[in-house]
């Protein structure tokens, strides 16, 4: 695990996270943790802690709690869904991300109709968000709950958006992920600023997510994404993940829209 959250600093050197030394229990300032002979890390005391490793981007992380029985599908809408939907904290580093992680409940303790966003700061998990309203999501449903340790899989996939690998460093699609708890399945998915073509009244030049993109390199970059959050979810080459844009499930429902691509 410390590899892999060493990849999520995005600095120039890889820090090993079990070497980073941090508050001590009871200490009240960093000049206490400094006397201190023997550090303590990250992974020996979460919440203590003055070390910092910027991340490229702040991140919100939200919750969707499980509507009440009172509320109708229909309800999930307006006022009711913003009722619904919370903002945990923004980070920007990575040791306040472990201490988010360690201080929240795991995906597969959830309640049913819950959900887990991580999102750029700024941007809300939403299709209307002014960032998301021309993009999309690469999705997959685990649907042998029992078999599928999603809470590992939902951790890699959050260091992968932190940490900047799902896509390359201009690309600038990735908006967030989001893990879905069903009763019949799981739900992991990727969200992006665009569905890889220009953005309506502007030019192939003035894409969002990359000056001069084509439409032709947006798609390749979006197979690029798709293809790097498949191996992050650990998938064989036989399965199968999805793009569809926001406009097409909010027209068609989430779970009816065609796909765009497949990886």
């Amino acid at each position: 695990m410390a590899t892999a959250a060493t990849e999520a600093t995005n600095m120039d050197q890889q820090v090993d996270l079990s070497t980073i030394p941090i508050s001590p229990k009871g200490a009240e300032n960093a000049s206490e943790a400094k006397d201190d002979s023997k550090p303590v890390t990250v992974f020996h005391d979460k919440d203590n802690f003055n070390v910092k490793h910027p991340l490229q981007n702040k991140w919100t992380l939200w919750f969707t709690k499980p509507r009440a029985e009172r509320y109708a599908a229909s309800d999930l809408e307006g006022d009711n869904w913003n009722d619904l939907l919370k903002e945990v904290i923004t980070f920007d580093s990575v040791e306040e991300f472990w201490g988010v992680y360690n201080n929240v409940a795991p995906v597969s303790e959830l309640a049913l109709k819950s959900d887990y966003h991580l999102f750029k700061a700024g941007v809300r998990p939403e299709w209307e968000d002014p960032q998301n309203k021309h993009g999309g999501k690469w999705s997959y449903q685990y649907k042998d709950k029992r078999n599928v340790d999603v809470d590992r899989l939902w951790l890699h996939v959050m260091m992968g958006a932190i940490g900047e690998t799902l896509e390359e460093e201009d690309d600038g699609e990735v908006m967030g992920v989001v893990v879905n708890v069903r009763k019949g399945f799981y739900r992991i998915g990727v969200w992006t600023r665009t569905i890889g073509k220009s953005i309506p009244g502007r030019g192939d030049g003035d894409v969002a997510g990359g000056k001069g993109r084509s439409s032709e390199k947006g798609k390749d970059i979006l197979l690029s994404i798709g293809r790097r959050f498949k191996e992050t979810l650990e998938l064989p080459s036989n399965e199968q993940i999805e793009f569809s844009g926001h406009t097409d499930s909010a027209h068609a429902g989430s779970t009816r829209a065609k796909a765009k691509y497949v990886v």
